[in-house]
């Protein structure tokens, strides 16, 4: 008996069978898919989170307000503070340390990058964000903290395009005599670049030769934000656009956003500051006519770094001890918390 056509037959039928239950299941698959509609607004607690057509969602965030952004597996790509152009955003890992003057290190994922504008609620539908973003999240430049490590001591020299030395180990300032700490202040980034410079708000200033590649505490800060970066600069350190000159200047009418506010007190909430943001510290007695002290008086100026393989927060700034910009400990432990000098003196922060 020939059972190979009953074979094939039954094949077939088995075969065709399943096709149909199939395709039924996709119909239906589909059918459920097309009638879902798409997700506009979730409630997660407080905070109202959109979806868009890339697919990144937008979730709002409180103390500071500001606009986290996710991607569909829930990772964040990038933290964006209200009335602030710091942009956080998630990149690959990396270390920075100085063995110098500290054995701590600090290691994470955040970038710190700026918008053209001031964030505000909302701006992520703007038309600007998503070719901005994009091309933040690829941009191969160094970002603000790179930056402000091509400053500190034995960083190799960096020439721009008109030959002027822009990067490389900055001294604080030349001897003095006359200054407390035995090095003269007063050297901001058109001393370090040796160039003259004209601000937006008139100022017109002449770099000073023996100042040539000092930076010192603001001068460090307009070098990294201002001159390197981009944000604009003033000459003069009252309030309007850009970054004053000096410290007390950028922390009581600078721009950007004040996530620590002074009160004359050692603050408590660490826990604000993100990578990239401007730390203030009183410095010593600064008396006013009538004999009283001014504990909001603020005298020295950093840039937080994160927080190190100690579980301290660390910051960089320019200082004496060290003759220029360091994270290190020299003159002083580099860490907000803690029982050292800065961090005693820390008073306020600030997200430009």
């Amino acid at each position: 008996m020939n059972t190979s056509g009953l074979t094939r037959s039954a094949t077939t039928f088995v075969t065709a069978a399943l096709l149909l239950v199939a395709g039924l299941t996709a119909i239906g698959y589909s059918a459920v898919r097309l009638t879902q509609p798409d997700p506009v607004e979730i409630s997660l607690g407080t905070a109202a989170t959109t979806v868009s057509s890339s697919g990144y969602t937008y979730r709002r965030l409180t103390d500071p307000p500001g606009t986290e952004v996710l991607r569909p597996d829930g990772a964040r790509v990038a933290v964006l503070t209200d009335g602030a152009r710091t942009a956080h955003l998630t990149g690959r890992a990396r270390t920075f340390a100085e063995p110098r003057f500290t054995n701590a290190k600090v290691t994470h994922d955040v970038y710190v990058r700026l918008v053209p504008q001031p964030w505000q609620a909302g701006a992520e539908q703007q038309s600007w964000f998503a070719g901005w973003l994009a091309a933040a999240l690829a941009d191969p430049n160094p970002d603000v903290l790179a930056t402000a490590m091509q400053y500190t001591y034995g960083a190799t020299p960096q020439k721009g395009d008109n030959g002027v030395q822009i990067a490389g180990d900055a001294a604080f300032g030349p001897l003095s005599s006359g200054d407390r700490d035995g090095r003269a202040e007063n050297s901001d980034f058109y001393d370090y670049l040796g160039v003259p410079w004209g601000f937006p708000d008139g100022v017109k200033e002449k770099p000073s030769p023996d100042r040539l590649h000092s930076l010192d505490c603001s001068g460090f800060i307009r070098m990294v934000y201002g001159y390197r970066m981009g944000y604009p600069l003033r000459g003069t350190n009252t309030q309007g656009p850009g970054l004053p000159r000096r410290a007390y200047a950028i922390a009581d009418v600078g721009p950007g956003t004040v996530v620590i506010p002074n009160t004359g007190k050692r603050p408590q909430q660490l826990d604000r500051l993100r990578p990239g943001d401007l730390v203030f510290f009183y410095g010593s007695p600064e008396i006013d006519a009538d004999g009283a002290d001014r504990p909001t008086h603020i005298e020295h100026s950093g840039i937080y770094l994160g927080i190190d393989n100690r579980g301290h927060y660390r910051f960089i700034s320019s200082r004496v001890g060290a003759n220029g910009p360091t994270m290190g400990d020299s003159g002083g432990e580099a860490t907000l918390d803690g029982t050292g000098h800065f961090a005693a003196g820390l008073r306020t922060a600030r997200r430009l």
